[in-house]
């Protein structure tokens, strides 16, 4: 059982000088609860921390550090610390790190490690920002087609500490190209004898480096693999990508679809390490655009300024109108956009989504033009109009303007990702915001046209 402690009883141990009580406490909390404590420790606490943990704890406890204060320790690490946090550090990890040090703390942090680690670093730094390439480790077993069973168990043996996972052994030529994978099971079951390429059914799949690292996260995803091997243009393995790796891709990429979709540029950062000022930046362009789109809105009302007086009662239910085009617009693109993110669909078919959704718009239309009709009806009559041919004509024009609103929502948001996917945008940036805006000022052209020919000894 592990034992809870808190961040007052482990500063206390080191107020006391208890380095053995409290080296013994440490081993028994988990890397990411101590990382979450040091979140909180000044630096010069959090540093001894460090001195008292094992080499590999450590470097898993700085992986789950934030940024900034990822930042703040390496800038007080002895150089003997940087070096052992560095050096046990996943190549990926240690490129994620990199990417968000500035350049004088860079300098120092590869001069503090082993030639052979800067030299991966550097090597991976090259790849393009948000490639697979950032992502992957170079940590891996490979084995020869020729070898048998019994030697390449032997090289498992010898090369597994260093392995990122022994899950899956990969299969390369002379020129180390990858041939096959293989999973460890395969081997061990097979005669000691055996070669490996009579066990190779030479069927695998492998990613390209410079693919997009979201390709990583729907491959691990499609093909239920702890692992997949990365390569370059011409077959070269160069690493893997595994489960854990592209976990925090995803996280990342959903996190940015929700802030895009809610209006808003995506943080870098988790909210509470965004500060006020950088929270505003990334929020107030996005009111602005959406601001100056309702001049849209402004500008159709102001056209329709003297059905308005003649009719006063249809602004009871221009908020109803838009919102509910609004609502269907926001509900499509929803689904659409996350359809697209997952390759449920495909650009292709957006004719075939198309269709579906001007079927579905004209249902859930009828539905809420049907009940519109019919609540606006009673609504109007017990607010004390007699009932009157005038009367039904009103109902009739909310609940026909819903039916058009609603259609048109759905077919906005629906093909708006398809238009930003067209174009290379990421489809999350048809925002909820953006759509209703869209919505809002065809919605009252719709509802005034509507009024114009129902109600037309009325407000014309």
């Amino acid at each position: 059982m592990i034992v809870q402690h808190s961040h007052p009883e482990l500063t206390a141990l080191i107020d006391q000088k208890e380095w053995l009580k409290l080296k013994n406490v440490l081993k028994d909390i988990p890397a990411v609860d101590i990382a979450e404590m040091l979140e909180d420790m000044e630096p010069h606490i959090a540093v001894v921390i460090f001195r008292l943990l094992v080499k590999p704890k450590a470097a898993d406890v700085f992986a789950n550090l934030s940024t900034n204060k990822g930042v703040e320790l390496l800038n007080v690490f002895s150089t003997q610390q940087l070096s052992d946090v560095m050096d046990n550090l996943e190549p990926d990890e240690q490129v994620a790190i990199m990417e968000e040090l500035p350049g004088q703390l860079i300098q120092r942090v590869l001069w503090s490690m082993k030639p052979e680690g800067q030299l991966q670093v550097r090597k991976l730094l090259g790849y393009p920002e948000e490639s697979i390439g950032r992502l992957m480790t170079t940590k891996l077993i490979r084995i020869r087609p020729e070898w048998t069973v019994e030697k390449s168990l032997a090289h498992m043996r010898e090369f597994a500490e260093e392995a990122e996972t022994l899950n899956v052994i990969y299969v390369v030529d002379e020129k180390g190209k990858l041939i096959d994978d293989l999973r460890l099971t395969q081997i061990i079951l097979a005669d000691p004898r055996t070669k490996i390429a009579d066990v190779m059914d030479h069927n695998f799949e492998a990613l390209n480096a410079l693919d997009d690292q979201e390709e990583a996260v729907k491959m691990l995803a499609k093909y239920d693999r702890v692992a997949l091997p990365v390569v370059d243009s011409e077959g070269i393995l160069l690493g893997i990508v595994t489960a854990d790796d592209v976990i925090d891709v995803a996280e990342e990429e959903t996190t940015e679809d929700m802030h895009l979709m809610g209006g808003m540029n995506a943080l870098d950062d988790y909210y509470s390490q965004t500060g006020i000022t950088e929270m505003v930046r990334k929020r107030v362009g996005w009111l602005i655009l959406l601001f100056m789109g309702q001049i849209l809105t402004v500008t159709a009302l102001a056209t329709y300024e003297n059905a308005l007086a003649a009719a006063a009662v249809l602004a009871f239910f221009i908020p109803m109108i838009i919102s509910s085009g609004g609502n269907s617009g926001s509900q499509a693109a929803t689904l659409i956009i996350r359809a697209i993110s997952t390759s449920d669909i495909y650009i292709k078919e957006w004719k075939k989504v198309l269709r579906r959704e001007l079927m579905s718009g004209l249902l859930l239309g009828s539905i809420i033009g049907l009940i519109g009709s019919v609540v606006i009806l009673f609504w109007l009559m017990l607010r004390g109009d007699m009932f009157s041919s005038q009367l039904v004509r009103q109902s009739l024009t909310v609940g026909s303007s819903l039916i058009l609103v609603v259609v048109f929502g759905n077919l906005v948001g629906s093909m708006l990702p398809f238009i930003m996917s067209k174009f290379g945008l990421d489809p999350a940036v048809t925002s909820t915001p953006l759509v209703a805006t869209l919505v809002d000022a065809t919605g009252i052209i719709i509802y005034f046209t509507i009024a114009s020919i129902l109600l037309s000894g009325v407000i014309l």
